[in-house]
């Protein structure tokens, strides 16, 4: 009997260590790999649409990876540089601007004190300088890891094409693994799938749709540094409750104090679109899918962002909503009808 147990004892042992040894060996990696699996989930209808036509897993594979690379990564290649001078360009500018003056102008009234307007004018030109120091700092930390993001970049496009190939099987062994009753598994899966589906499209898609319309008119209308505003506009337009207006209000404000008022009307009106273009791609996208609350939303995103970097405004979601669907299939149990949870309830 204590040999059993010692065997079951250092059996337990040795599948412990393998997995705290294979964490640390994909530890560096593992982001690049989550990312690639978020990837083939985002990318899954054009892979399906391909696989009707071609009946081959390989082929509609490598069709998809081939239009990731044209369509994005060769285009953020090229415009890598191009946003990078923008910013050096804009944070060069905003060191030499007279904050004093500007708000003397724009909100004379508070303002009308000139040692009120120079503390204030401090206070934003001081802000403004640390904020470009931290943001050119990171531009610079980005250039000098560039042979370390390409190894990053292949680990993402094998974990996508795998991920994409393999689905099924991917998906099989993922349930295999699932402690939870077949009942409680399915409607686990299908949960997880929909608020996936729901924060993917519904939030971090649609986000980037309303940023590259507002960099559109930015484009159209002459808007100095037109890819850094648009680059902006596309992760505020991801955040929810915040969106690309904090973009594109000031620079309809900028150029109203600049006297070209063609092109201001021309931003407001991109603007007014974009901020309810939601309103029509939300519910083609997301609709009969479960939602997450917008707090939640933004709560998992700083949060997120805070925890794993960049890819947590997309983890930090995900991680709260399948906390939230756990515990909402355990409050179920053995519970016929069960009303939507607070928290899963769009706005």
């Amino acid at each position: 009997m204590e040999t059993i147990h010692f065997r079951r004892a250092l059996t337990v042992l040795i599948i412990l260590a393998l997995v705290v040894l294979s964490f640390l060996v994909i530890q560096p990696i593992l982001m690049s790999i989550i990312f690639g699996l978020i990837l083939a989930f985002v990318l899954s209808p054009i892979y399906n649409f391909f696989f009707k036509l071609t009946k081959s897993p390989n082929f509609s594979t490598t069709i998809v990876i081939a239009l990731l690379i044209v369509i994005v990564i060769l285009p953020l290649w090229f415009l890598t540089p191009i946003v990078v001078n923008q910013a050096f360009k804009l944070y060069m500018s905003a060191q030499s601007m007279d904050y004093t003056s500007v708000l003397q102008n724009i909100l004379p009234t508070i303002f009308g004190s000139p040692e009120v307007a120079s503390d204030f004018g401090g206070i934003i030109q001081s802000f403004v300088i640390k904020g470009g120091n931290t943001v050119l700092d990171s531009l610079s930390q980005l250039v000098l890891d560039f042979p370390i993001l390409l190894l990053h970049l292949a680990v993402v496009l094998f974990a996508l094409y795998f991920a994409l190939r393999d689905k099924k099987q991917l998906i099989d062994y993922v349930k295999s693994l699932s402690p939870f009753a077949k009942e409680v598994e399915n409607k686990l899966f299908k949960s997880s799938k929909d608020i996936t589906a729901s924060v993917l499209y519904g939030q971090v898609i649609i986000g980037i749709l309303q940023g590259i319309i507002i960099g559109i008119a930015f484009f159209l209308f002459g808007v100095p540094n037109a890819l850094l505003l648009t680059m902006l506009a596309v992760v505020l337009g991801v955040l929810p409750i915040v969106g690309p207006m904090f973009v594109w209000v000031p620079v309809c404000i900028y150029l109203l104090l600049t006297g070209d008022l063609v092109s201001a009307i021309g931003i407001f009106i991109f603007g007014v679109i974009a901020s309810n273009i939601d309103n029509i791609l939300r519910p083609l996208f997301v609709s009969r899918l479960t939602k997450l609350h917008s707090a939640v939303v933004l709560i998992g995103m700083i949060g997120g962002l805070f925890v794993f970097g960049v890819l947590g405004l997309i983890l930090g979601p995900l991680i709260l909503a399948y906390l939230i669907i756990i515990l909402e299939v355990y409050r179920s149990k053995g519970k016929e009808n069960t009303k939507t949870p607070f928290l899963m309830k769009a706005d």
